[in-house]
């Protein structure tokens, strides 16, 4: 089964466009670039793609949750993205680092281990991105315990790139 998901793309001004997306239930987004070319009027690409992988890992892991009658409230992610240049001195993503904290102690899930070792091969944005960018993922709970960690991905990481 193939899905084509579209949006449209319209200048505003310098480098800030607005994003229409092909449903129309979201709302449009204004993005643009720092400065010295834009005027950080909204989401640069970069945080665009954190916000991509971070909410993908964030709703799979929710989802794998769920389907063992875990009921989960206020996860919360965050996202960092390493930005540098490759041989040829153009700015690329390096890699990225998510982090996502649980509510509450691992305990309190029920057939965890097993979310935690599967959800990520759900992600549909983060899996794709691996192929070419290293995403390091960590999870927590509400006591900051690490559950959960992977480093996968990337050219020349030994990832799926």
């Amino acid at each position: 089964m193939s899905e084509t998901i579209g949006i449209t793309l319209e200048q505003i001004d310098g480098y800030e466009f607005r994003v229409r997306f092909d449903k129309d239930s979201i709302a449009s987004l204004n993005t643009d670039l720092g400065e010295p070319l834009g005027q950080s009027r909204g989401p640069n690409p970069e945080h665009l793609l954190n916000a991509a992988i971070a909410n993908c890992l964030s709703a799979s892991l929710v989802f794998a949750l769920a389907k063992f009658k875990n009921k989960v409230q206020s996860v919360r992610a965050t996202a960092s993205a390493k930005v540098g240049r490759n041989a040829e001195n153009r700015v690329r993503v390096e890699s990225v680092q998510v982090n996502i904290a649980l509510p509450g102690e691992a305990g309190d899930y029920a057939m965890l281990d097993r979310v935690l070792s599967q959800f990520e091969n759900f992600c549909t944005v983060t899996e794709s991105v691996r192929e070419g960018i290293a995403v390091d993922l960590t999870v927590t709970d509400g006591s900051g315990r690490a559950l959960h960690h992977s480093l996968a991905g990337g050219a020349g990481q030994g990832g799926a790139g």
